[in-house]
């Protein structure tokens, strides 16, 4: 041993020596030594240790979010909400919902309902329930005012919302979507966090608008043409962030709305007013299914002016009315009167050229 030292003081190069030769202290791989250091915290500084646990806590809290699943309280009062508003449309009592308990849209699609008075079935469709009286016929069907038949033809339904609804701010002075919202809200004030009813919802403008807002326990877009809720359903689809359990889709004919009485917080119908083939026996089904202090709310446009003077504008207005199936209104007073003999209080509107908005209330007994 004290050779071997000895030539080691020397300065001859022992890597050159067989390795049994030397020392045990001078045979040692480096390598674990290095990974025994690495491993022990003390050896640490205080700075990178820091650093390793601050990014351990972050992966450990990205794990509990991603494995966190709903409450399902909340999802079953929100089932219990959505399967609770809807009525037969002959009868008006609330129907039996069978089908997934899932609140996605794929789920109402393969929903049936049955009514236990009028022993009818209704079932879901690819993107919406159909509730109209004839739903479902193979062989019966009514023709409907050219009004009506219009948005159910598809290029009208995909251009709704690609240039035509936009134009209407162009000749008639409707402010748009975003700024619309902002009234209805102003307006609805009294109902928000109830249910309510986008009635001709059309694409779903301004049913996803409040479905997305998280104003209202449940949004129902409704309307008769079944391209328009296709178009609706496929925007929807286009938005990974959409609340689907916030919004279901209808097919209803507006004089019959397959609601109960007294049954919904607020009734909203955008630019649809003068497109009903009876504005009446629609505001009246709009009165029957609000509770006492619901609202209603509407825009539609108003031809006044010079036109409104002319000595046969109101006999044109009738054969327009009776060819087309649309209404023109020639004052606010007749929207008011409208609202009123429906059995609707409170009357108010907001004028912007032919744009109006009114509001109404179901008076509380």
């Amino acid at each position: 041993m004290a050779k071997l030292m000895a030539i080691a003081g020397t300065g001859i190069n022992t890597s050159s020596l067989p390795a049994a030769l030397l020392p045990s202290r001078l045979r040692f791989n480096p390598m674990p030594g290095c990974l025994r250091v690495v491993k022990s915290p003390l050896s640490i500084p205080a700075r990178i240790r820091r650093r390793l646990l601050t990014d351990k806590v972050r992966a450990s809290s990205a794990a509990v979010v991603i494995e966190t699943t709903p409450d399902p309280i909340i999802d079953e009062k929100k089932l219990n909400i959505r399967k609770n508003v809807l009525a037969c449309p002959i009868c008006f009592e609330r129907v039996i919902w069978n089908g997934d308990s899932n609140l996605s849209m794929e789920a109402v699609a393969r929903s049936s309902l049955e009514c236990k008075t009028c022993k009818k079935s209704y079932s879901g469709k690819d993107s919406h329930l159909d509730l109209t009286i004839t739903g479902g016929g193979k062989v019966y069907g009514e023709p409907m005012p050219a009004s009506t038949e219009l948005f159910r033809f598809p290029l009208v339904s995909f251009l709704y919302e690609r240039g035509w609804r936009q134009s209407f701010s162009i000749w008639g002075g409707f402010p748009g979507p975003e700024k619309e919202f902002e009234l209805i809200k102003d307006y609805l004030k009294p109902v928000l966090g109830g249910s309510i009813i986008d009635a001709s919802c059309g694409s779903g403008m301004f049913s996803r608008l409040f479905a997305k807002s998280g104003l209202f326990s449940l949004v129902v877009a409704l309307d008769f043409s079944e391209t328009m809720l296709q178009q609706c359903y496929d925007f929807i689809k286009q938005d990974k962030n959409f609340p689907q359990e916030n919004l279901i889709m209808v097919r209803a004919d507006i004089s019959r709305l397959p609601f109960p009485s007294s049954s919904v917080d607020a009734v909203h119908a955008g630019a649809a007013l003068h497109c009903w083939p009876s504005p009446s026996s629609a505001v009246a089904e709009i009165s029957r299914v609000l509770k006492p202090g619901g609202m209603f709310v509407a825009t539609t446009y108003i031809v006044d002016g010079p036109f409104s003077y002319l000595p046969l504008s109101r006999p044109l207005r009738q054969n327009i009315a009776q060819i087309s199936g649309s209404h023109v209104f020639l004052s606010e007073k007749e929207l008011e009167e409208l609202c009123t003999s429906c059995g609707l209080v409170n009357f108010t509107s907001t004028r912007n050229r032919m744009f109006v908005m009114i509001s109404a209330m179901k008076p509380v007994v």
